[in-house]
């Protein structure tokens, strides 16, 4: 018995050879670059013969192995190469819902929305950029504002118009010059209403302001300078940004001179300001001993050359906020002037002094020692949308002789408005 059921095992393990070695010739078939015939080793014979693995391992050779990896063997007539590690996947990042995309490339950023409703109030007419900006003096305005327009003259009318004058930080100097030149036509037209001297007061002004001045551009150089100057805390640094948009806006090439190296955060607030708007700044180093800080006239030197090599057509320097009175800071900024001077004779080309509207008459002493020291040509005001009272414009152009070239109307980067005379006092006198 134990003979047949050796005999009947023997033949059922030639039958799964047979088997095998079929399943191989196919596989060779497919895959002509692998071919193995694959032999039993003696120790898996004997396996064979324990009657509880007989079955397991005759299903095992029923069942071919996959072409791409055959079972290990003792004998081989063939080594198949190794196959190439698969690569692992790329992180794929996850995709963000479709309207939340949507509604990110659809937002756009704060200076296209500034751009776009300036463009369209100008379209329509009604845009006025002071008129939201001169609240304080609107309001100090409004009463001797709405007696012009419907009482009679008489000695108190002409009392209250002065003192609104006066305290509106239009000065006493000023003021008295208005007054007289109101009283002479007033007595040569026969004013009899307060309507006729509202509209010869809004006359004067607007000669008083004179007719809008835009900056100049150099005509013999390729590259036009802007020197800001001005003390500390008027917002300087802030003006040179909203300056720099306005002029990326309309087309020029901007470069920004970092040259404030005496207080120590002005020269990363600049770089930040560079980075929102897109416009490179030139700066040097600080170094880690606070008292040993750049040379503003090397930083100007070296804004010069960078200018020169990337074409760049408007570079603004920014300088050190001084005080009037110090000296050794005036003679400083004569140093860049000369720096300037070695590339351009004409340079700079404008010195822009940055006043703070809320200083009042205090910033008209500062205006007049800037001008002895370093030939102002315009004067950016600033702060005038806070508790400022806009009066100081005509002082400015009446005891200074000087165009105002910009007004700040805001705190976002696109709040600055080239200054215009007219528009400023119908804002003054709410008209639209």
């Amino acid at each position: 018995m134990f003979k047949r059921l050796r005999d009947g095992l023997f033949k059922r393990q030639d039958a799964d050879q047979d088997a095998l070695e079929t399943a191989e010739e196919s596989a060779e078939e497919s895959d002509d670059d692998e071919a193995a015939a694959v032999d039993l080793a003696p120790d898996e014979l004997d396996a064979l013969e324990a009657p509880d693995a007989l079955d397991e391992q005759a299903a095992d050779l029923t069942t071919p192995p996959p072409a791409e990896a055959p079972a290990p063997t003792a004998n081989r007539s063939a080594t198949p190469m190794p196959s190439a590690p698969a690569a692992p996947a790329a992180p794929v990042a996850p995709i963000a819902p479709v309207d939340e995309a949507r509604d990110e490339l659809e937002t756009p950023n704060e200076f296209e929305e500034a751009e776009a409703a300036e463009n369209v109030g100008q379209r329509r007419g009604f845009f006025n950029p002071f008129k939201l900006s001169l609240g304080r003096t609107r309001q100090l305005f409004g009463r001797v504002n709405d007696s012009l327009a419907h009482e009679e003259i008489t000695d108190d009318l002409w009392d209250e118009l002065e003192e609104t004058l006066i305290s509106s930080d239009v000065g006493v100097q000023t003021t008295e010059r208005i007054m007289g030149i109101l009283h002479e036509r007033a007595t040569a037209e026969q004013m009899m209403h307060g309507a006729d001297l509202r509209a010869a007061l809004k006359e004067e002004l607007e000669l008083l302001l004179g007719e809008p001045e835009p900056l100049m551009f150099s005509d013999t150089s390729p590259i036009t300078v802007l020197l800001m100057v001005g003390v500390n805390g008027v917002g300087k640094t802030t003006s040179i940004a909203k300056l720099a948009n306005l002029l990326k806006r309309q087309k020029h090439r901007v470069m920004l001179a970092a040259g404030d190296t005496f207080r120590a955060a002005a020269v990363e607030q600049l770089k930040t300001w560079g980075e929102r708007i897109n416009v490179p700044v030139i700066a040097h180093q600080q170094g880690v001993d606070p008292k040993s800080v750049a040379d503003p006239a090397a930083v100007v030197f070296d804004a010069m050359q960078a200018a020169q090599a990337r074409g760049t057509n408007v570079l603004i320097v920014d300088t050190a906020g001084r005080l009037h009175t110090k000296t050794n800071l005036m003679d400083e900024l004569k140093k860049i002037v000369r720096v300037l001077q070695k590339y351009d004779p004409e340079a700079p080309h404008e010195v822009l002094l940055v006043l703070d509207a809320t200083t009042g008459q205090n910033g008209l002493a500062q205006a007049k020692q800037f001008v002895q020291d370093s030939g102002v040509s315009g004067v950016i005001l600033t702060k005038l949308d806070g508790t400022a009272r806009g009066g100081i414009v005509f002082a400015i152009a009446s005891e200074l002789g000087l165009p105002i070239k910009f007004i700040g109307t805001g705190e976002r980067v696109g709040d600055l408005a080239p200054f215009n005379a007219e528009q400023f006092i119908n804002a003054l006198f709410e008209e639209d």
